[in-house]
Parts: C-alpha cells; structure tokens; sequence
C-alpha cells in the first residue's frame, strides 16, 4: 500500500495504538493531527490536561506525550512505513512536541527502524501493575538488553544498587508525605482517580489502584489515599523491589521526549521479556527530592523517571479516549 493511501481507519487505527501508551494519572495530554497531503502525524500537548501542582514545568507531561509518540512510531512500522521524526519543530509553537511524516517501505528508508516492529504486540499488552511482585531476580542479560533499548532512545537505564535503593525507597516515603500534607496535590489526585460505576475515558479506575499495602516497601502510588474502597483488599508487596533509574543528559522538553520514548521502549521490551512494570514518580516531582534521586555512581545527568520492574502479574488495562476524541484529520 502507498503511504499516500492511508484510509481513516488506518489513521485512528494508528492514533489507537499510540494512545496505549502510559501517562500520569492516565490523563492522556496528547492531541494528534493527520496531514493528508504529506502523509504527517502532528502530535501536540493538551495542557487542559495538565497538573499545574504536581507537574509544574510539565515534564511528566512531555514524558506521556513521548511514550504516545514512540507506540506512534512502532505501530507505523509494523505497518511497514518509516516514521521519519522530528521533535519540537516549530520553536514559536511549544503545544507541537513532534512531527512524524510516514514513508515507506521502513527497511528501505531506516534499517534500524525495522527494531521498532518487534515491539507492536506489547502496545496493547502492557499495563501498569500496582501488584506485589515476586522477589526472583531479573537476569542480567534482560537488564542488559533494557538497558539498550534506552539507549536506542537517546535514554540512560540505570539499575542501581541496593544501598541506592534503599535511598529511592526513602525518597518515596517522603514524597508521598508531603503528598498528603499538599491540599493542592492531594485534590489534583482525586480529580484524575475514578471510584464507583461511572464510566470513564481517562484518569485511574479503582480496579487498577492493586491491594493496599499490608507489609512490604514498593513504591506504588496508592490513589485511594484515605478513601476506603469497597472490596478491595490487603497484601504483601516485595521487600527489596527492583528498580531503574532513567535518566538524560539534559532537562530541558527535549531531553523530556527522548526520555518518554525511552521509558515507553523499555516497558514494551519489558513487556515482552515476561516482565510486569510500573513507573514512580512521587518523588521526582517535589524538586529537592529529584536530586537525591541520581545515582552518584552512574553518569547520569537528571533523572525523568523510576521504573519498578518484576515478575508478577500484569496490571489491568485502564480506559482510554477514542481516536475521535484525540484526533484531527485535515
């Protein structure tokens, strides 16, 4: 098929996959628009989904917009186009974070974009998992290969050692008192959790919060807070749960997208690997924390995100917008 021949359905199919991607709280602050005349996808911020408290300077935004991006790129792929991708394009419009033209065949254009279409079938596989996870150890040679699917990214993975977790774990703690303690953060959070029947498109469904916490240290963001929820139940999480620290050079919105692509190229890795995952950002988002974050013994420059990386069981799957809902077609 000519990439000049891509019908709607092809197009919202695409804009689907890339809307599986993670952002925080499952807000969704992306907005796609497809070109027909050139084949484009442009993908935009939708700050009316931002978090002004939690995520002041919008990184963890740029972040779940990066990750949308990245399933954009493998779902064309696998399609057999070659996304050719330019990120922050236009310097007087900082809404539109990239550019993706599609043009094909892949392997013709890019070779190294045909490692991208390996990753498709863990789009729609991967969950966040708020679930104990077991304490059997990741090989070396998974850590290894994450590791490089970072670095495809323009991303560092760190797996840090068990002094440093300890220091992240703490971090945590703090965060998510100071969490409690923020009138602000605290409403933020309720806005974006979902309890109850309702139907929703966004935010995070009660069923996907996982069991509270009755013994254990894994940073899992609890957004039940204090609000009992029927049903739900107690248990053991790990005590020396593994985690990676991701991280760039720099910190300014363009590290933000290589490191959201990164971060979503891990987790669909992981995915396949048989891995269940979930990302911790609470203390990445109170700035004298982030800080202590870094490991002083990696080279990493600033940390964007903690992964929390297992075995155990998958999360579920958490609502999304329609293409309709996220898309422009011109």
């Amino acid at each position: 098929m000519s990439v000049r021949e891509l019908d709607t359905p092809t197009v919202k199919a695409l804009v689907e996959d890339a809307a599986a991607a993670p952002s925080m709280h499952n807000a969704q602050p992306w907005r796609f628009r497809f070109r027909r005349a050139d084949s484009t996808f442009e993908l935009y911020a939708d700050l009316e989904r931002a978090m002004p408290h939690a995520d002041p300077t919008t990184r963890g935004l740029h972040l779940g917009c990066a990750a949308a991006l990245l399933n954009l790129r493998v779902a064309a792929t696998h399609a057999g186009w070659a996304p050719v991708t330019e990120l922050l394009p236009d310097p007087a419009d900082t809404h539109l974070l990239a550019v993706v033209r599609l043009t094909g065949p892949a392997h013709a254009v890019n070779e190294l974009a045909e490692d991208l279409a390996p990753l498709y079938p863990a789009i729609h596989r991967r969950h966040t998992s708020r679930q104990p996870f077991t304490e059997e150890a990741i090989p070396q040679a998974i850590k290894d290969a994450l590791c490089a699917a970072a670095l495809l990214e323009g991303g560092q993975l760190v797996f840090p050692g068990p002094w440093h977790v300890e220091t992240l774990l703490d971090l945590v703690h703090d965060a998510e008192g100071r969490d409690a303690m923020d009138a602000a953060v605290s409403e933020e959070l309720r806005q974006w959790t979902r309890t109850g029947t309702g139907a929703a498109s966004d935010g995070v469904p009660d069923y996907a919060f996982g069991p509270r916490e009755r013994s254990g240290r894994a940073p899992v963001r609890d957004f039940a807070g204090r609000r009992p929820v029927p049903g739900r139940a107690a248990a053991a999480f790990e005590n020396a749960p593994q985690l990676a620290l991701l991280g760039t050079a720099g910190d300014r919105p363009r590290d933000w997208l290589l490191a959201g692509q990164a971060m979503q190229r891990v987790l669909l890795q992981a995915t396949l690997d048989g891995l269940a995952t979930s990302l911790t950002s609470q203390s990445l988002e109170w700035p004298e924390l982030r800080w202590a974050a870094r490991d002083p013994q990696s080279a990493t420059g600033f940390i964007q995100m903690v992964l929390r990386i297992g075995y155990g069981p998958a999360g579920p799957g958490t609502p999304r917008r329609s293409a309709g809902e996220v898309l422009d077609i011109e």
